[in-house]
């Protein structure tokens, strides 16, 4: 599977600029992954396409990102070390055959409502006062949106986005003091019923660092596919 090409559609950047061969990706500085050059091919003109997309990104105020993946163009990530960009977050692709349950306390809905997003946020929101944004990209593409809830809160929640014969799985997030509950298997296996039989295959992003999260992943059936990170000046 193509992993660059399914992350970036999965999680896309509101405003993409192509740029010989690249594209550059801009949804308001929130998340790296919205927020930075997808190089998955050679440009004509490596020292200008580089100085091209940090002209992009000083623009608006940002430092330029790059995301380096499996497919980036031979020679890159060593040219962005030698510019003195810096390597951050690595991040693991895992992928597998997971099996789904339909689980009648998970909630799932077609969009984000507030009390998802805010759980989600108070999670993963790393960027400050962003939500307004996140919210937006999480809706740029049909998915799927789950939650265990229990008086009303989200305790825990996910995203799934189908792509043709595979499942995309995002946002995986749980309230700290709801931790250890399982509750975070019963949101990934209600996503994944929710796909039903015509997504046969599912894969996820988790950083490197985080091994309680990949332990839960292996134990539903996914292992490690690829590896990304990210270059940062």
């Amino acid at each position: 599977m193509d992993f660059d090409r399914l992350v970036h559609e999965a999680w896309p950047a509101y405003e993409q600029r192509p740029h010989d061969g690249w594209v550059l990706r801009w949804a308001g500085g929130v998340t790296k992954r919205a927020n930075s050059v997808l190089a998955t091919s050679p440009p004509a003109d490596l020292d200008g396409a580089i100085r091209a997309a940090e002209a992009f990104y000083g623009e608006r105020g940002q430092r330029c990102v790059f995301s380096v993946g499996v497919g980036a163009p031979p020679g890159l990530d060593e040219e962005l070390e030698r510019r003195g960009y810096e390597l951050v977050d690595p991040t693991l692709v895992m992928a597998g055959t997971p099996k789904g349950e339909h689980a009648r306390e998970v909630r799932v809905e077609e969009r984000p409502w507030p009390g998802w997003l805010e759980t989600w946020w108070a999670v993963d929101g790393r960027y400050g006062s962003g939500l307004e944004e996140a919210g937006r990209i999480c809706a740029g593409v049909p998915a799927w949106y789950a939650a265990y809830e229990e008086d009303g809160v989200p305790l825990a929640v996910g995203r799934a986005v189908p792509q043709g014969d595979t499942l995309g799985i995002y946002c995986m997030a749980t309230l700290p003091e709801a931790r250890r509950r399982g509750l975070a298997r019963t949101v990934l296996r209600a996503l994944v019923a929710r796909a039903g039989e015509g997504s046969g295959s599912a894969y996820l992003v988790v950083t490197a660092g985080n091994t309680g999260a990949q332990a839960l992943y292996r134990s539903e059936g996914f292992e490690i596919a690829g590896r990304y990170h990210y270059r940062v000046r």
